[in-house]
């Protein structure tokens, strides 16, 4: 009988301890979240895949991720498609292209949280995480107002190539100096998101107009072309020249002209962590709101010191 008891007990304990360890795996899990995104075709774009694997570093504990990067609509379909058979349960997308409702929409009905960074899509069940394209352009126009008062020249840099990226900007710009500067002398010039048709268009600019008091630019890029022009053009009038996204040579740049208030309107691709922060609170069943909209932050030489990333790729 004793034997038995023995035996009984034995087993007992094995179950117990088998049980343990069964829901300390369970509990000890992460969940999988893929991440989607485009391959570099602009330096706030490779920063994008950067900060969100940085994200999910940082959340190891809870998360186990798989990153994938693509150069077009087809090549993110199947990338999609890898991560839902990989077991993504949530997955974080940067849909660049025209053509990923259907796949993202087959994503959300197979049950995944899925959480759009920066693009709209035209998804039931998505959830949004984005700057905030009009609010750049009313502190850009308080920006320089602030700093040429409410008269003078002002060169706006349209990039009509970027749809409602730049009409965004532009409209908070254009409404803001109407009502603050009505004055202002607005004059608006078509240009793309690149240093170099910053320098080439700027420096046509520069010659068709004498005065220029403030540029209104509504990205890094195109603003250090902007600068590379004013310099070689030996123009000393210009005092106000914005930007936009968050870049680190740009920010380097700001201390170093004390003549000129660089500024950026910060449209940080960091902010791609918050967009990893909604899925995993989604995961955890938290209620969530299906649209965020992160305020702007501006950067110039008084305060670029606290935005420097000497590990980031933009």
């Amino acid at each position: 009988m004793k034997k038995v008891f023995g035996f009984v007990l034995v087993v007992t304990l094995l179950a117990t301890l088998l049980f343990a360890g069964i829901s300390g795996a369970a509990s000890g899990a992460k969940y999988k979240v893929g991440i989607l995104a485009p391959a570099v075709t602009h330096g706030w774009v490779a920063a994008v895949a950067y900060h969100a694997e940085a994200r999910c570093k940082e959340l190891s504990d809870q998360v186990g991720y798989n990153i994938q990067t693509s150069s077009n609509a087809s090549e993110m379909t199947s990338q999609l498609d890898d991560l839902i058979t990989w077991g993504a349960e949530a997955i974080v997308a940067f849909p660049q292209w025209v053509g990923m409702e259907v796949p993202i929409q087959r994503a959300v009905d197979a049950g995944i949280k899925l959480v759009n960074f920066d693009i709209a899509i035209d998804v039931d069940g998505v959830y949004r995480v984005a700057g905030d394209n009009e609010d750049m352009g009313i502190q850009g126009a308080k920006y320089i107002v602030d700093k040429i008062g409410t008269e003078g020249t002002v060169v706006i840099l349209d990039v009509p190539s970027s749809g409602s990226v730049a009409e965004l900007r532009k409209k908070g710009f254009i409404e803001t100096i109407e009502k603050i500067a009505p004055n202002m002398n607005l004059v608006t010039y078509a240009t793309k998101f690149t240093r170099q048709d910053g320098l080439t268009d700027f420096s046509d600019i520069l010659v068709r107009h004498s005065k220029i008091n403030a540029v209104y630019s509504m990205d890094d890029e195109t603003s250090i072309g902007v600068l590379q022009a004013i310099r070689e053009a030996g123009r000393t009038e210009i005092k106000v020249v914005t930007g936009g996204g968050g870049m680190q040579e740009y920010f380097e740049m700001m201390p170093e002209n004390e003549d000129i208030w660089i500024q950026s309107a910060l449209y940080s691709p960091a902010m791609v962590k918050d967009a990893v922060d909604v899925a995993v609170e989604l995961l955890n069943g938290e209620k969530v709101a299906k649209e965020t909209i992160i305020p702007t932050t501006i950067v110039d030489r008084e305060n670029y010191t606290e935005f420097l990333d000497a590990d980031s790729p933009y």
